[in-house]
Parts: C-alpha cells; structure tokens; sequence
C-alpha cells in the first residue's frame, strides 16, 4: 500500500498556513497544521526569513512527499500583490531547497474540488475540511487554506496530478 505525505501551503507575509496530510492507499488523514505569524511592522525581508525558516522546521518535521502552493488570483493592490508574490516566492524556495516536488492549485480550484462550488466561502471549505477529514481541531482560515490545498492534490492524483508541477 502506498503511503504519501502532503504539506499545504498557503503563502502570505503576515500569516502563512501549513497544513499536513497524509495519504495511504484511498484512505486520507489529518496530521497537523498550523501557522507561521510575523509582526506586520517588521521589515519585509524580516518577515520573509522568518516565514521561510517556520516553512522549514515544518518541512523537517514532518517530512512531507510534496510540497502544494496556492496559486496567487488576487491582491487588493499593487504592494500587497508584490507582497504576497514575495511570500509565495518563499514558500516554493523552502519546498525547492526540501528537494519536495511542488504543485500548484488556484483557489477556485480547490473551493471547486471541495464544496463544488468554486465561489465558496472561506467558512465552507473549512466546514467541509472538518467533515471529510474527520477532524474536531480548531483551524485558522490560513491553515484551512493549506489542508485544503493538500487535499484537493492528494484527491486528484491519479484523476488530473495537480495544476502541474511548477
């Protein structure tokens, strides 16, 4: 039986979830997740190095197969946008340097895979996280963001293998 590990990655320079899964033969389970939270003041390199060295100590604790980031589809600005490019930068750097494949999902993407719906509400996704993997944790919407992210992956492997590998 097949045994893989998934780490979601949902990138931002103030707050960037992870989530773990894992999958053996058709079964899914939960294995952690959280977030890495920088102060907004800190300069942005700061924030990045901070980010990228959560990033690492959770890829070498749980030791993930592949790494899935999402796709950037919006940003209220310019600077944001940049920002959360930065962000995202980092979180591909700290797969990259793990050695860990890297695929990418856009959240349309993945509200579709999840809820069906691809204009879902953050709180659906969540509350479909919740039933399908069986969980009673409390999650922030950003490590929602992230188990969403690996789930959606490790369900389409073998249907579609992800948005392609980057």
């Amino acid at each position: 039986m097949s045994l893989k590990t998934a780490i979601g990655i949902d990138p931002g320079s103030i707050v960037c979830g992870y989530g773990v899964l894992r999958k053996e033969g058709k079964s899914i389970s939960y294995v952690a997740s959280g977030e890495i939270t920088v102060p907004k003041g800190q300069p942005l390199p700061e924030r990045l190095r901070r980010i990228y060295e959560g990033l690492r100590k959770a890829i070498e604790t749980y030791n993930p197969d592949e790494a899935v980031v999402e796709k950037i589809f919006f940003a209220s600005n310019i600077k944001a946008a940049l920002s959360l490019g930065h962000a995202r930068g980092v979180a591909l750097l700290s797969a990259s340097v793990g050695g860990i494949p890297v695929f990418e999902y856009s959240p349309l993407e993945v509200k579709k895979a999840l809820t069906g719906y691809g204009r879902a509400e953050k709180s659906q996704v969540m509350a479909m996280i919740k039933a399908i993997l069986n969980i009673d944790v409390a999650l922030s919407p950003d490590s929602s963001d992230a188990l969403a992210l690996a789930l959606t992956h490790l369900n389409m492997e073998g249907i579609l293998y992800g948005g392609g590998k980057h």
